[in-house]
């Protein structure tokens, strides 16, 4: 049977790189490990409570993480920055504030940075949120699957797969759908792919997205 292996894990150091750069002893590790997850929890809480659009879009394509003795610097790389901050930089500040009281570390400084992605379609979780949404609309999963695949083509990427799990349409009898467009070599590891799965809670049960985007190859 084929073994399946997370395509981000499978890559690292070669076309992946780590979402978090810290340095800790042995048995700080785990602590400093659980710290970065709650702030990642805190920053997508914050953003799902004080959106301006009720869209239901996050926008955030991934959280990075460094530490030193005295810092911890965020860096929040989103697709739509005006979901969070309208031009303004209260939206940093009072995210800065409310992540900071969470934490109450005395010791360290946090600093909180955001970064523009350019082609937000072309990430595999801005994706799986447009899909989601549509599938929380009633819309059929073949008609969404299909339009953001288009949406994805518009901005150069060499292929796409795309799944879906669970009660599809309310089904009783769960199943698995996907589709692909393009290449998506995932056996060959200097092939850059990005990869999410997503998970959406719907009136008729949990359904689950999985997305692989060929970005290049080196």
């Amino acid at each position: 049977m084929g073994q399946k292996i997370n395509p981000l894990g499978f890559r690292l150091g070669t076309t992946q790189s780590h979402h978090s750069f810290w340095f800790a002893k042995p048995k700080n590790f785990s602590m400093d490990l659980q710290e970065d997850e709650r702030i990642r929890n805190c920053i997508k809480n914050y953003v799902k409570k004080n959106k301006k659009i009720a869209s239901g879009f996050e926008g955030i394509v991934h959280i990075g993480i460094q530490k030193r003795i005295d810092l911890i610097h965020v860096i929040i790389y989103i697709g739509f920055p005006n979901l969070l901050i309208e031009g303004r930089t209260r939206g940093v500040e009072e995210l800065q504030m409310n992540v900071q009281n969470e934490f109450n570390s005395v010791n360290r400084r946090l600093n909180i940075a955001i970064k523009r992605i350019e082609k937000p379609y072309g990430q595999p979780n801005i994706l799986a949120e447009y899909i989601a949404l549509q599938l929380k609309n009633r819309v059929s999963f073949r008609k969404a699957m299909k339009k953001a695949i288009e949406l994805t083509e518009q901005t150069g990427t060499k292929g796409i797969q795309v799944q879906i799990a669970g009660r599809i349409d309310g089904k009783e009898i769960a199943r698995v759908e996907w589709i692909r467009e393009g290449r998506v070599p995932l056996q060959t590891i200097r092939a850059k792919i990005d990869y999410c799965s997503h998970t959406i809670r719907t009136i008729y049960g949990v359904l689950g997205i999985k997305i692989w985007i060929f970005v290049n190859q080196e």
